[in-house]
């Protein structure tokens, strides 16, 4: 039976859903570590300020994103 009141739709459940969010955030987690390993480095060097601010943003991405990972898939 389906909740009026709900706002959104809950996650699917399918095997293939769940392969693919297995995959998702190891990548998702290495790629945070990854860029925020760069980030720290460039900062420290004294190397270009835009190279920095991409790594930064792409930390910020990617916490972005398995922040909204997490509350699509946390059980209830």
């Amino acid at each position: 039976m389906t909740d009026p009141y709900r706002i959104y739709e809950t996650a699917d459940s399918s095997p293939a859903a769940a392969e693919r969010r297995g995959r998702l955030r190891p990548v998702l987690w290495l790629l945070l570590v990854i860029s925020v390993a760069g980030n720290v480095a460039t900062s420290n060097t004294g190397l270009n300020i835009m190279l920095g601010i991409g790594f930064g943003l792409v930390a910020l991405a990617c916490g972005a994103a398995l922040i909204v990972d997490h509350y699509q898939h946390r059980r209830r």
